[in-house]
């Protein structure tokens, strides 16, 4: 493997037809680039309710690899762009990354 441990994947699970807007903030923010899967969503009157949020079933999914140490910038910025309180309702994790390979590391 080529690199360890330096590493952060970060998910994004946004409304349809806002990746692109996503990934402008992920590269303002230092990303190179991303993975996009259409998805499919689902919920409850109650989670709807409970956080006044419109759970729609189209949704995109966005795969963004980034060194650790800018993580948290992207995901600021993805947040400030298309979180939750937003019309792209997304929500936004990140896991650590063991190994890397297959990628131009910089």
């Amino acid at each position: 493997m080529a690199d360890k441990n330096n590493h952060e994947l970060i998910v994004v699970i946004v409304n349809d037809g806002h990746s692109d807007q996503v990934m402008d903030a992920a590269k303002e923010a230092g990303a190179k680039g991303g993975t996009i899967l259409h998805a499919r969503g689902s919920g409850t009157k109650d989670i709807e309710k409970k956080y006044n949020i419109m759970i729609t079933p189209r949704k995109e999914m966005l795969y963004i690899l980034v060194n650790s140490k800018i993580r948290d910038a992207v995901i600021t910025a993805i947040n400030n762009k298309c979180g939750l309180e937003t019309p792209g309702q997304g929500i936004i994790f990140s896991l650590p990354v063991n190994n890397v390979s297959g990628l131009k590391l910089e």
